[in-house]
């Protein structure tokens, strides 16, 4: 489970904090795809990553839980809703965009983000 605000943070240390609300191996994934325009549940699902619904549901819960998505109704029977990035989730884009630089530097393979991704800004 994605450790959000709902648990003290283990340190005081900058990292150790960071990864207390994103250091799963969900997070950044659903964070980016918000970034490219991503809102809605299903539009999450279709991420090449295939991740299963509960670890979607969970980590969406945690991520409204730490202030960085909100979540909005757009029809309401049956209820459904879309998430948006708040502020402070906003303020990840320069992060993962060096994730992207460093990952393309060090890790073969990796694709090559597109431009209006990685010129975009906050």
């Amino acid at each position: 489970m994605a450790r959000t605000s709902r648990r003290e943070s283990r340190s005081n240390c900058p990292i150790a904090a960071t990864l207390d609300t994103l250091g799963d191996r969900w997070s950044l994934i659903i964070v980016r795809d918000m970034m490219i325009g991503k809102k809605r549940f299903a539009e999450f699902l279709d991420s090449p990553e295939a991740i299963t619904t509960s670890v979607l549901s969970d980590r969406l819960a945690g991520l409204e839980a730490a202030g960085l998505v909100e979540r909005k109704p757009y029809q309401k029977r049956p209820p459904r809703y879309e998430y948006l990035l708040t502020e402070k989730g906003q303020a990840l884009l320069p992060v993962l965009q060096e994730i992207c630089r460093w990952a393309n530097k060090t890790v073969p393979g990796t694709w090559t983000p597109p431009d209006s991704f990685m010129k975009r800004k906050i």
